[in-house]
């Protein structure tokens, strides 16, 4: 039953003294976006008049079928305190759906929805309580993100090593006045890095709080100065952002993956969840890590989970379950990172769970040991599968699970897919900078001998030399004096013609 009326939300306007009302929805990619309309506009709002052009939102509807309309959720309405220097601005959040009012197929909030609605036929309320990291990195003076964090802090220290410290507490205190309860915050492991995390919720309002969180994060930290991201893996060589996602089902008020006579003190029912997500997680990780940027997080090292595996408490494996017993009691996966669309993460972990249940699938033994420090055989001999480690291998394991079609509908399985891959390959065909500014070449042409692990120091002794010998050919011979250095640096042919600030850039490296 709804919280709210549609008359309360036309009095909560005016009593607020709202001006602008933002009618917020999501794209299939997790992009937030929204109509925004003034106070007086209320009305053909909350009776599901305002309109979009489906059209303009990559992956939604075609050009010659683009009127869409947005029918707020009125539970939703919030007052956005960070606006109110320049007037209050309130907002909603909406489903999306089509001019004779049936829900659009490709919504993702109506794919969470759907995959709720089956576990409520069958008696079961799905709760989530998500993790999220962020990193915090300085803006230059152009007002243009860096990676810099000016931070040298690790897990959980305080300030003045903490430079993070006073925007995340700001960004708790504008989560609480949005209605969110904050749990904890604390500093990550890594230089900048930060997690905030909020009481668990049913599925629903747990996705729109993700996508409510992100934007509340970003908006503080510009205010301070800062720029917030919740890209996966912003910085090579150490930690990644992850969005870690415990799960658990309830039924008649009671947790249904908590038997006190269980093996520890699990349910069948929480064995045959956590078996389903392991069926399905690698047509999943598409979904739950949809970047080519979240598969530089999954790699060993850094606690982030790149094999299927399940355990109590062992930190290395996909599947984690949480001390707490009782009503706590839950299921964590591990490798979701925060770039993910939430509502469509969240359907298709509840799909694969429930699939289980159905099927009463079992899953493997649990591994205790570090995963990591397994070898290939090792993890062979325990039946440990590796993830998909690369977004192209991800979206093979999507399409080979029918589960992940059925539960996305038609229309998202087909326009998700056709953007992932469209990112794909372009990421194969750009030039990176790690191409152009990565390591130096390993071999020196004129002498043929192996570099590998020659010390770059030396090495840029060597070609200093080289430069100036050939800076006497050119005094004796009166040739060019960059033309014959060695182009060491660049495609690997002999010789090179090299401008004065190209030299001067290498030497710079």
């Amino acid at each position: 039953m709804s919280k709210y009326t549609k008359d309360d939300i036309i009095r909560m306007v005016e009593e607020e003294g709202i001006d602008f009302i933002r009618m917020q929805f999501t794209d299939i990619f997790g992009q937030a976006k929204n109509v925004a309309i003034t106070a007086s506009q209320i009305q053909k709002a909350v009776n599901n008049q305002i309109s979009i052009d489906g059209s303009s939102i990559e992956g939604f509807t075609r050009i010659h079928e683009s009127d869409q309309y947005l029918y707020p959720d009125l539970d939703t309405f919030t007052v956005l305190s960070w606006y109110e220097q320049q007037g209050k601005v309130a907002r909603l959040l909406c489903d999306v759906c089509n001019p004779d009012g049936t829900p659009f197929i490709g919504d993702p909030r109506g794919a969470l929805k759907r995959v709720l609605r089956r576990a409520a036929d069958l008696g079961y309320t799905f709760n989530v309580g998500p993790e999220c990291e962020f990193f915090l990195f300085e803006m230059d003076k152009d007002g243009k993100p860096t990676t810099k964090t000016n931070d040298e802090a690790g897990y959980f220290d305080l300030g003045p090593i903490d430079h993070g410290d006073h925007t995340r507490r700001e960004i708790c205190l504008a989560l609480e006045a949005l209605g969110f309860e904050i749990e904890a915050s604390h500093h990550e492991c890594a230089a900048g890095q930060h997690e905030i995390d909020f009481k668990y919720a049913e599925a629903l309002n747990a996705a729109d709080s993700i996508i409510t969180f992100k934007q509340t994060v970003k908006k503080i930290a510009y205010a301070n100065g800062l720029h917030a991201t919740f890209m996966p893996k912003p910085i090579y060589g150490t930690a990644g952002s992850g969005m870690h996602i415990n799960m658990s089902l309830f039924k008649d008020g009671k947790n249904v993956f908590f038997d006190p006579d269980g093996d520890r003190q699990l349910s069948k029912d929480a064995y045959h969840f956590i078996a389903g997500l392991l069926t399905h997680v690698k047509g999943m990780t598409a979904i739950t890590n949809p970047l080519v940027n979240s598969y530089k997080r999954l790699v060993p090292g850094y606690e982030a989970p790149c094999y299927s595996a399940w355990s109590a408490s062992n930190r290395s494996a996909l599947i984690r379950i949480p001390a707490a017993r009782g009503q706590s009691t839950r299921v964590e996966l591990r490798n979701p990172d925060p770039s993910c669309n939430p509502y469509l993460a969240l359907a298709v972990c509840l799909a694969a769970g429930l699939d289980g249940m159905e099927r009463k699938l079992t899953p493997p033994e649990e591994i205790t040991e570090n995963i990591f420090e397994m070898n290939a055989d090792e993890r062979a001999a325990c039946g440990i599968e590796d993830l998909p480690d690369s977004l192209e291998h991800a979206l093979d394991a999507l399409e080979a699970d029918p589960l992940m079609a059925e539960v996305l509908g038609p229309h998202i399985y087909t326009q998700y897919i056709a953007g992932k891959e469209k990112e794909w390959e372009e990421y194969c065909t750009r030039v990176s900078s790690w191409e152009i500014h990565g390591p130096l070449l390993t071999e020196v042409p004129q002498t043929g001998r192996n570099r590998v692990g020659f010390p770059r120091f030396f090495m840029r002794i060597e070609y200093l030399f080289v430069y100036f010998h050939n800076y006497s050919l050119f005094l004796v011979n009166s040739t060019k004096i960059y033309e014959t250095l060695p182009a060491l640096f660049f495609s690997g042919a002999s010789s090179s013609t090299l401008t004065p600030d190209q030299f001067s850039g290498i030497l710079k490296r």
